[in-house]
């Protein structure tokens, strides 16, 4: 396999600074690519790809015709970061984490930020994620969002930007602990040669950061699932195993006396954790939705009186709209009086006329997005997209504006991505995790989601996309 011919092209290159010029973190992998005998590397994505199927390391994908768990797609080149790179990501995030909690509790409790003029209230108040039956509430030690998943991309002036907030239930993090293992197992060698920073710690980092919400010394926390059929559900079974913790549904639950009780073979046992992976809406049908059977009767009713924490804090979703993203920037100078160490993406939000008529004579140039959607979904890619396509969402913007954002076209940095017997660029995002209980921490490195598709620009899996191992150097 002939590395020297590897063509970065105009992108920004994770691995490589020009054509036969690795960057400085990626020489030593790359010389050791170019050693392996022909096919050898072929032979080890092969390897991985079966190791991925006996962990059974699988993401569910509805409405599917191809079945709804399917095998997550791997690539075995990895993602390289440096130590100064990912010094700048981790500051920016621990700011972003901060403000944002405290955000979250002002718009719940006095509503400062919006007296003063720098959100407006409609914006608040028309979000699907701003919940009225959280105001007021007091989450243990004042944390509303204690995971967070940030996504991040890098674009062609080198920087990173934050692309996206996901302070509800993040997922991915599992793919993030199982994809070191296939490396390792792939290439040991590089491990005994490379200084990475290990990822395997964070089942107990989370754990403490449960630990924390509770004044008991030996707190019972629980994982709430939706069930088998959630497209995290391998995610969900795997924390729980590892950090030792029962994986629980809604029908293991039962309020009894103001507490949260957990029905086991051996009686009821109380529960002061729940580590929550069901939306908002479905969490409790006497508060919310009163046709859900994914939630626990009375559970509101115990959190808001402090007999059980909740992970995340129910209406954390507020910090998640899309069209509040854009007012991140303002939000981290209002409670920090800082500027942000990581920007935004330049955003358009359609509710504002001056955008709104920006982004409708420019839809062959911008990627619009739906506000409240995930995954991919509800995104159209302006330079990829038929007139048809603009047309139909020129007409979803018109009669739903608030619904809406648009963004520059970016063009993603790319990492090299084994296609067949040879390395092509691919389009990458990076989703790091943040966990905020005593003090805030970041895990090192994170989900590295990478668009399989050429050109693609879409990295989600449920879009065919794929993931890598990201390796955080000391």
């Amino acid at each position: 396999m002939r590395f020297s011919a590897y063509d970065p092209g105009t992108f920004y290159d994770e691995l490589y600074e020009g054509v036969g010029q690795p960057r400085a973190g990626s020489a030593l992998l790359l010389r050791k690519f170019a050693s392996l005998p022909e096919g050898e590397l072929k032979k080890r994505q092969q390897a991985a790809e079966r190791v991925i199927l006996n962990m059974g390391m699988t993401f569910g994908v509805y409405g599917s015709e191809a079945g709804h768990e399917q095998i997550l797609p791997f690539d075995i080149v990895p993602r390289i970061v440096e130590p100064s790179d990912w010094e700048h990501i981790e500051s920016g995030l621990r700011q972003r984490m901060c403000a944002l909690n405290l955000f979250i509790n002002d718009v719940y409790h006095d509503q400062a930020i919006i007296r003063d003029g720098v959100i407006p209230r409609e914006l608040i108040y028309s979000s699907r994620g701003f919940l009225t039956a959280c105001c007021g509430l007091k989450p243990p030690r004042g944390i509303w969002c204690h995971i967070a998943g940030i996504d991040l991309i890098r674009i062609s002036d080198g920087r990173f930007y934050v692309l996206e907030d996901n302070m509800r239930c993040p997922s991915g993090v599992a793919y993030v602990l199982e994809a070191r293992q296939v490396m390792k197992r792939t290439f040991p060698e590089l491990f005994d040669t490379y200084r990475v920073q290990p990822v395997d710690g964070y089942p107990s980092h989370l754990l403490e950061t449960l630990q924390y919400l509770s004044d008991l010394p030996d707190p019972t926390i629980v994982i709430l699932t939706p069930g088998m059929f959630n497209s995290a559900y391998y995610e969900h079974s795997l924390l729980a195993q590892k950090m030792g913790v029962e994986l629980v549904e809604a029908n293991d639950l039962v309020v009894v006396d103001g507490f949260v009780h957990m029905r086991t073979t051996k009686g009821s046992q109380r529960v002061d954790v729940i580590y929550r992976r069901i939306n908002d809406n479905y969490l409790d049908p006497l508060a919310f939705r009163n046709d859900s059977v994914l939630g626990v009767p009375g559970l509101m009713e115990s959190y808001k009186k402090g007999k059980v924490a909740l992970v995340n804090a129910p209406g954390t979703g507020v910090s998640d709209d899309k069209a509040l993203y854009a007012y991140v920037p303002k939000i981290i100078n209002y409670y920090l009086a800082e500027e942000p160490i990581l920007p935004n993406v330049p955003t358009y939000v359609c509710w504002e006329r001056k955008d709104r008529a920006y982004v409708l004579s420019h839809l062959d140039e911008l990627v619009v997005k739906a506000t409240n959607e995930a995954g991919g979904y509800g995104m159209m890619i302006g330079p990829h997209a038929s007139i048809q396509d603009r047309e139909h969402y020129a007409r979803l913007i018109e009669s739903n504006p608030r619904n809406y954002i648009a963004q520059p076209t970016l063009a993603l940095s790319r990492v090299p991505t084994l296609v067949e017997d040879h390395l092509e660029g691919r389009h990458v995002d990076l989703r790091p995790y943040v966990l905020y209980g005593r003090d805030v921490y970041v895990l090192p490195g994170g989900m590295t989601r990478v668009a399989l598709r050429k050109g693609s620009l879409v990295v989600n899996s449920s879009q065919g996309g794929g993931n890598k191992d990201t390796w955080v150097l000391s």
